[in-house]
């Protein structure tokens, strides 16, 4: 079959990409240099949001599988593709030092010529925070989130609110995790410790282990420890099961074994997609206090008050992110079966 020949601009529409820059303060007889470096980073920004969103759409076909083989291309897949966003947002954060290269008289320049547009106003953004798992109550400023979009924006993020998000799959992947499940996999442990009712004789060991491993100043941590692990009853606010901590805690503490080594991966790079929002937010702070101080934004929002917010609040992962409070050093760790260790391996 014949193809046709692909020019580079056609292919990229560089037509359409090269002139849609139009300078308001060029409409309004006052050009001001710098709004084409903000009109082109801006873009810039969407273009990465949507390839973000492409990523996680991928995953979440992969991860809404009912069965998800650890030891299959599948699983390295889904880690490829979050070091892919990891590294999309570093590059987001990186913008903001071109962007720093405007001074606050620069920005003064056409600033006023922007209201009531905002950065608040980026659907795809929110679309973005929703599908990785960041829900409605958990927002700060709930009653100004949607405020300033347009209906048709609103409805596709309600829309995107209304599905499993990411972490709601990672919470069903981790569920599964079948080494608890399986007797054979333990009918030669060890016990360490008496094992506690209505729990495997591992978690007992690990859960006398823990206490042991904690000095005086750490005893808080026990209560936490239970309730992250081992409460079945959890209250609203709580994404990740009892069931999907204990899976997330031990691929993180055997992620040495090769069939472990995929799913740390895949929890580690949450943790930096989590870690390099919380950057661009910081940034983005920074920046914004060095640019207007403490004014208000051109949508109407506080400012530097909602984007500080955000950054304290924002914070998708934070039960994975948790689960570091409760590791213990690798000499202490209850051996496992040579049935298991086995599995665990090639």
């Amino acid at each position: 079959m014949p193809t046709k020949d692909v020019h580079y601009s056609d292919y990229l529409q560089l037509d359409k990409i090269l002139n849609a820059q139009t300078l308001e303060s060029d409409l309004q007889g006052a050009p001001a240099h710098d709004e084409m470096l903000f009109i082109i980073i801006h873009q810039a920004y969407e273009l990465w949001f949507k390839q973000i969103l492409f990523e996680i759409d991928s995953i979440a076909d992969i991860m809404g599988q009912q069965v998800i083989n650890d030891n299959s291309p599948e699983l390295q897949t889904v880690v490829h593709r979050l070091g892919r966003i990891e590294t999309i947002l570093k590059v987001a954060v990186h913008q903001i030092d071109i962007l720093e290269t405007m001074t606050p008289m620069d920005f003064l320049d056409f600033r006023d010529f922007l209201r009531p547009a905002s950065g608040f106003q980026s659907w795809q953004f929110k679309i973005t925070e929703a599908k990785l798992g960041l829900r409605f109550p958990e927002r700060f400023a709930q009653e100004y989130y949607i405020s300033q979009l347009r209906p048709e924006h609103v409805a596709l993020i309600k829309n995107v609110e209304a599905k499993p998000s990411l972490l709601d799959l990672v919470n069903e992947w981790l569920e599964r995790m079948p080494f608890f499940e399986a007797p054979e996999y333990w009918a030669n442990y060890t016990p360490l410790a008496p094992v506690q009712p209505d729990r495997h004789p591992f978690w007992s060991d690990y859960s006398a282990v823990y206490k042991q491993s904690l000095v005086e100043g750490e005893r808080a941590n026990l209560q936490p420890f239970e309730t992250l692990f081992f409460d079945n009853n959890p209250g609203a606010e709580r994404r990740l099961s009892p069931k999907a901590c204990r899976a997330a805690l031990f691929i993180m503490l055997y992620r040495g074994y090769p069939l472990l080594q995929a799913p740390f991966q895949l929890l580690n790079n949450l943790l930096e997609i989590d870690e390099q929002l919380s950057t661009w937010r910081y940034r983005h702070v920074s920046m914004v206090t060095r640019m207007i101080g403490f004014r208000s934004g051109t949508g109407g929002s506080s400012g530097r008050d909602y984007l500080k917010g955000a950054l304290d609040k924002h914070h998708i992962f934070r039960e994975v992110a948790a689960l570091s409070s409760f590791l213990i050093e690798r000499r202490r760790l209850p051996k496992l079966s040579k049935e298991l260790e086995e599995r665990l391996g090639f």
